[in-house]
């Protein structure tokens, strides 16, 4: 029996060995998002009142002042041949999105900013504003106090600012008005798109589609048609909400191909499970050069007519560090990061090796520079 355990044991280690690490399994929600239910983007233009003196001014912002007499116009209050200097109304940009299959009554938030010179929208509320989509029809209606994140205080010498006090959030500020033309029950057909597009990762969310279908309807449904998209065609008699549902909680196997990103303003090093470099010797030497100017002053003998001079002086240091050669073999991720953590090297060093590797050809990923 333990021989047999044994044997067991050492036929299983040889096909872990032989099928290399399990790519990562996730949901299909969590991979990809339905064509048809997409975010829509709306926009519209407003008036922010209740400011503390923080406002536009009139004569920099001239459309802020015709908005606000155009408005009071509306409300019934002429304002014909008088001039205001009010700095408690600011001119904004309300921004929002338009969520999927949302229906009039139910409200979204929006995003203020400033258009003028207002400095700060604190305090301040938003006056009833028209959200219109790219068609030019009004969907939603904003209206609501603004949410303010950033602080702004000063004096007459000094001034301290954190973050932005020009825009904002109206938390459920908008009430949708019209729903869109669309209508996911009157779809023939499901369309997935991956937000990481990627052909394994397609056509293996096809397959375990299909496998749903043959156990639930009989027929394969699913067909990958490029590295983003998935078709669905709907079955006869099946209900599209409840097929949707079942399907978005499929568990697939996901795939990446092989990046490496390198945000060099902030020192970020972002490598991949994929990666792969070549074997190849690098070696990292840090050169730093110190010039120090002390010059000395010089005077002249007593009694005599010499005049006191500055004599320059100047000390330079030469050292460089480092000069290590290392061999990276980066058949594993663990083992490529051991070996540059070998040299001993900053980010920033780091950084100049991958991109010479790169250079050299034995880097097999994409380099990706931020």
């Amino acid at each position: 029996m333990q021989l047999f355990l044994r044997r067991v044991v050492a036929v299983l280690a040889c096909i872990m060995l032989a099928t290399g690490p399990a790519l990562p399994a996730a949901r299909i929600k969590d991979v990809a998002s339905l064509q048809a239910g997409r975010d829509n983007q709306l926009i519209g233009y407003g008036l922010v009142v209740g400011l503390q003196g923080t406002g536009d001014s009139m004569r920099s912002s001239p459309f802020t002042e015709q908005s606000m007499r155009a408005m009071l116009q509306n409300l019934g209050i002429s304002m014909v041949g008088t001039q205001t200097r009010a700095k408690n109304i600011a001119a904004v940009l309300v921004t929002a999105n338009l969520p999927p299959f949302a229906s009039p009554g139910s409200r979204i938030d929006v995003t203020v900013g400033s258009l003028g010179d207002a400095s700060s929208l604190r305090g301040g509320t938003l006056v009833m504003t028209s959200l219109s989509g790219a068609d030019g029809q009004i969907y939603a209606v904003a209206q609501g106090s603004i949410v303010v994140t950033g602080i702004s205080a000063g004096g007459e010498a000094a001034t301290v600012q954190q973050g932005v006090t020009t825009a904002g959030r109206v938390p459920n500020g908008a009430i949708i008005e019209r729903e869109l033309p669309s209508r996911f029950k009157d779809s023939s057909d499901l369309v997935l798109q991956l937000r990481n597009p990627d052909f394994s990762t397609s056509v293996g969310m096809a397959d375990a589609i299909n496998r749903y279908a043959a156990a639930q309807y009989g027929n394969p449904i699913a067909e990958s048609r490029d590295s983003q998209s998935v078709y669905i065609a709907k079955p006869k008699m099946a209900d599209l909400a409840r097929l949707m549902a079942d399907i978005e909680n499929l568990v697939i196997e996901t795939d990446v191909p092989a990046r490496v990103v390198i945000n060099e303003r902030t020192g970020t090093i972002v490598i991949g499970q994929d990666v792969r470099i070549s074997p190849v010797a690098v070696s990292y030497g840090t050169l730093t050069v110190q010039v120090n100017e002390m010059p000395k002053v010089v005077q002249p003998e007593p009694f005599s007519r010499g005049e006191t001079a500055v004599e320059p002086s100047t000390d330079i240091l030469v050292q460089q560090d480092g000069g290590q050669v290392a061999l990276l073999d980066g058949s594993s991720l663990r083992s490529l990061v051991s070996g540059l953590n070998s040299i001993g090297v900053k980010p920033d060093g780091i950084i100049s090796i991958l991109q010479s590797i790169k250079t050299a050809g034995a880097l097999q990923a994409e380099l990706v520079l931020q």
